[in-house]
């Protein structure tokens, strides 16, 4: 008996995801983790408001969500100052952004990134044959002139870039990000990826500017506003380009829960202020921790901190596996020279406080593995 006939793409693609969830570390190692600082997610919680409209539609789970998202989408505009038809919503800037890539690459389609930089991205543009193109990081930033440069010379169709950036937490001004946006070649898309844009300092977002048919700029509901579970983000382009998502998207991919609670959350406009307060103390407290034993916290504009451990991949790996030996989740960045560091996210003192117990002994014993 014959197994499914699979495409010749599929065949040649890795039967893995990106990351590794926690959830999977956890039922590796036996035992839950003390502290979650490692996926970016707002252990500060989602606003009341949300909370309670969850729990007010969930009696209605029955019905599936508006697949327009007329609501959300309306809400969005009018936080945004532009139309309805300017917002896309999606399962997350993950979901959207293999729509995004779906519209656009056919295999062999030239695709530019930094290397080192989200690696999901990626994951899409193999999923549909796209040809991958990396540029390097430049002083632990990505280098839009350089991006620029790679896709000018593979005629590329997509660049992926963030500012702020997951996972170094670095950024550029507004004005950095608009002189690559004047510089983008004919015929390609820029995906200005700002999942950390609600924590940027000012400055370093440029004005919503929605009129440039080939940028598409993707923001998220999983990072400050606290909803990383139920998956929804959204993005906002020029009409023609909002509206061609139509044809490849799932319709039904956000559900009920998740646009009553999108919609409450961005109406708490308050709870937002206070958690980006809340994060901007627990990035503090991080850089602390890590100068207190000698180690090197990146500036960040993000909800984590990337710590330089000081020496080479090898001995981050070592502090990362001290860290999960002492129940503390966390991550590092995956391509030389960003594995020097680790990756802690933004959380409660009492997480903190675990973290900051943890790292003297990972060090500790990251040391004498390596003397």
């Amino acid at each position: 008996m014959t197994g499914p006939r699979y495409t010749d793409l599929a065949q040649t693609l890795p039967a893995t995801v990106p990351f590794v969830g926690p959830e999977t570390q956890e039922r590796a190692r036996g035992a839950a983790f003390a502290a979650r600082l490692g996926a970016n997610e707002s252990a500060f919680g989602p606003s009341p408001g949300a909370v309670a409209a969850m729990a007010a539609a969930a009696s209605g789970t029955w019905m599936y969500g508006d697949p327009e998202g007329h609501d959300l989408r309306h809400a969005l505009a009018d936080h945004h100052g532009c139309d309805a038809g300017n917002v896309v919503i999606g399962e997350g800037i993950d979901g959207l952004l293999g729509y995004l890539v779906r519209l656009l690459i056919a295999p062999g389609d030239a695709v530019v990134t930094s290397d080192g930089a989200y690696p999901t991205f990626n994951y899409h543009v193999a999923g549909f044959g796209g040809a991958l193109y990396k540029v390097p990081y430049r002083d632990d930033r990505e280098d839009p002139e350089a991006l620029i440069a790679k896709a000018r010379a593979v005629d590329a169709k997509l660049i992926y870039f963030a500012n702020p950036d997951n996972p170094m937490g670095s950024w550029h001004d507004a004005a950095t990000v608009q002189a690559m946006i004047d510089a983008l070649p004919e015929g390609c898309v820029l995906a200005l990826d700002e999942a950390y844009a609600d924590t940027a300092p000012p400055g370093a977002i440029p004005p919503l500017d929605l009129t440039h048919p080939r940028v598409i700029r993707f923001r998220t509901f999983s990072k400050a506003y606290g909803l990383a579970g139920l998956r929804v983000g959204y993005a906002l382009a020029a009409p023609d380009f909002a509206t061609a998502f139509n044809k490849i998207r799932n319709h039904f991919g956000v559900g009920r829960l998740a646009q009553a609670a999108a919609l409450a959350a961005l109406a708490d406009q308050d709870h937002l202020t206070a958690t980006v307060a809340r994060i901007a103390a627990a990035r503090d407290r991080i850089a602390g921790i890590a100068r207190a034993h000698g180690l090197t916290p990146l500036p960040s504009a993000t909800n984590f901190v990337t710590i330089d451990c000081g020496r080479d991949g090898g001995f981050a790996r070592a502090v990362l596996a001290g860290l999960i030996a002492e129940g503390v989740f966390v991550r590092m960045p995956f391509v030389a020279p960003g594995d020097r560091a680790i990756r802690v996210s933004c959380g409660p003192d009492d997480m903190l406080d675990v973290f900051a117990g943890a790292l003297p002994k990972a060090l500790a014993a990251a040391m004498a593995g390596r003397t």
